[in-house]
């Protein structure tokens, strides 16, 4: 099957599917004469764990990682957990850092809300002491 077809069976773009090759999470497939891209139903099937996996939030590392798993002889559960605890252990990060940021903006449209009148929006002095409101990451 050709580049296109591939692309809408796997619900991908086909820059995508260019980009997965570049990036070596897809071999790169066989060719035409005219140097068109052929691919296998296998193909598809890979497409689509890389995708569902980065619906669960994992990387391409992560991906990669688990391809290779996938692609072996073997696919050591405890490894696979730790790459997912790992995982859940940055994204856990991630929402206490955004959960901070939503309260932060909160607290600025508190502001806005109560002094709209003025012509000088408190926030803006605020931002100007990013230490105070933002923590280092």
């Amino acid at each position: 099957m050709t580049i296109g077809h591939l692309a809408r069976r796997a619900e991908v773009a086909t820059s995508t599917v260019r980009y997965y090759e570049r990036i070596r999470l897809l071999t790169p497939p066989r060719r035409t004469e005219s140097n068109y891209r052929l691919y296998t139903g296998d193909t598809v099937e890979r497409l689509r764990f890389i995708r569902a996996a980065q619906v669960a939030g994992l990387t391409l590392a992560d991906i990669r990682t688990l391809l290779a798993y996938r692609d072996g002889e073997t696919a050591p559960c405890a490894e696979i957990q730790t790459l997912l605890e790992s995982r859940l252990s940055q994204v856990e990060d991630n929402l206490r850092e955004l959960r901070h940021v939503r309260r932060v903006l909160r607290s600025f449209l508190d502001v806005c809300r109560h002094n709209s009148s003025t012509e000088s929006c408190q926030v803006l002095g605020s931002l100007e002491q990013p230490a105070k409101t933002i923590p280092d990451k």
